[in-house]
């Protein structure tokens, strides 16, 4: 099929390279000019493991091409994908602006009939404002050319979006016309040859899934780290209680890891935009209002633990920190909780050194203006007469360190775990002190 993906962000970028991958032509459009000619050297703007060898793969065999000339993408495509961003307002709401740019474009341009995709994020009823700002166009134009708007939300974790695109749990496709459902069908079944995944529902079924996915994620994981916090005062072991309740097939395992909170681009981003949608519609938002509340406070729980330990003044300590991107396999720092650590170090008088496999330039550009914080070359160089050490995000390299070289380069043994990744029998064995998560420490 010949397509279209305006947008070349993280979810337009993955969304277009799969597409192409699978045999169809693709044409990925951005008004960011440096953007467009970075793809088209080959390199990528974004970190997403596997993604790199797709695009030059599908960019060398002619089915994936890169433009800002979106009135030659539109032309030249039955499919047109909306894959912009929908950033949060101050009042949580998402910013409708640039979606609605892009179909206005789509309506300008276009000279047939056409299926305009929304697969960027947005809220319930933005179908029909799509549709809506298309008519006008069209009217202005004064041409009657047909159309019809679907709803097809992204269910992508960065880090691991090629398998998810590839090998989806399921395929949500919003749409009130039957044959655009089976055109919809046709070009992911090169997606769902097991079994069928694509589920067809209404516009708006679509629209809300993506948030009510987002949210009941976001939810077990601040269930988790309350539970972990009752767990810290009551003396109990978290990492216990968590296999105690995940080994309930109704519960499962997955989400349900006690930490320093959720951060990136979705789970923030779409709670809020879902207690805004409520509010708009006179809905009370309870239990969404608290998730959000225990997942800002969880944030400050590293900093708090640490502080408990030396005091509030923390001037003249050193502490080195492991991880930086709000999850590991991403260069993404947006609503990270390792900024919150770092804030609330630095305003405390501590200085620190950081360490991350692949976020240290995001991180220099998100804490250009940020004093007494340094950029360490290795994660043992970070070590260094460090006071003491902070894990923050827990990358792989992370999880299985050399306990003895960690003992040998900071001023005393004494790791803040914020992940629970390592084990405190063993590290007391080796003279560590040693602060986690609900792990039933007072720190």
């Amino acid at each position: 099929m010949k397509i279209a993906v305006i947008g070349t962000g993280y979810v337009g970028l993955v969304t277009g390279t799969c597409f192409a991958d699978a045999g169809n032509d693709v044409i990925c459009v951005d008004n960011d000019e440096k953007k467009i000619e970075m793809l088209l050297n080959g390199e990528i703007p974004i970190y997403e493991p596997g993604l790199e060898r797709l695009v030059e793969r599908n960019h060398k065999a002619g089915r994936l091409r890169f433009t800002t000339d979106i009135e030659v993408a539109v032309r030249e495509s039955l499919l047109c994908f909306i894959a912009v961003g929908t950033p949060p307002g101050e009042d949580g709401s998402a910013d409708l602006q640039y979606v609605l740019a892009v179909a206005k474009d789509i309506a300008r341009y276009m000279n047939d009939y056409k299926i305009v995709v929304d697969k960027s994020t947005v809220p319930v009823g933005t179908g029909d404002k799509v549709s809506e700002e298309m008519q006008k166009i069209l009217k202005e134009r004064d041409v009657n050319l047909e159309f019809d708007v679907v709803s097809n939300p992204e269910f992508l974790k960065e880090g691991a979006a090629i398998d998810d695109f590839m090998k989806p749990d399921r395929i949500v496709i919003g749409t009130d016309n039957v044959r655009v459902g089976e055109i919809m069908k046709v070009l992911y079944s090169a997606f769902s040859r097991t079994h069928d995944k694509i589920l067809i529902m209404s516009i708006r079924a679509a629209e809300m899934s993506k948030y009510a996915a987002n949210a009941m994620l976001a939810t077990k994981i601040s269930f988790m780290n309350e539970i972990s916090r009752l767990c810290e005062a009551m003396g109990a072991d978290v990492a216990q209680v968590r296999v105690g309740i995940g080994s309930d097939t109704r519960i499962g395992y997955k989400f349900i890891y006690p930490g320093i909170g959720y951060g990136g681009s979705c789970f923030p981003k779409d709670v809020k935009a879902l207690v805004h949608m409520a509010n708009q519609y006179g809905v009370e938002s309870k239990l969404l209002d608290s998730v959000e509340a225990v997942n800002d406070e969880q944030k400050h729980l590293l900093a708090s633990k640490v502080k408990n330990y030396f005091g509030n003044n923390l001037t003249g300590k050193t502490f080195a920190m492991w991880g930086l991107s709000f999850k590991p396999e991403t260069d993404d720092m947006r609503e990270a909780p390792s900024l919150v650590v770092i804030k609330d170090l630095l305003s405390a008088g501590a200085r620190i050194v950081v360490f991350d496999p692949v976020a240290m330039d995001e991180a220099k550009k998100l804490l250009k203006d940020s004093k007494n914080i340094e950029y360490a070359t290795g994660d043992y160089e970070a070590l260094e007469n460090a006071d003491a050490l902070l894990l923050v995000t827990e990358w792989t390299q992370f999880r299985n360190p050399n306990f003895e070289k960690i003992k040998e380069r900071l001023k005393q043994p004494l790791i803040f775990d914020g992940r629970n990744q390592y084990n405190y029998n063993k590290l007391k064995e080796m003279g560590f002190k040693y602060f986690a998560i609900g792990r039933g420490d007072k720190a």
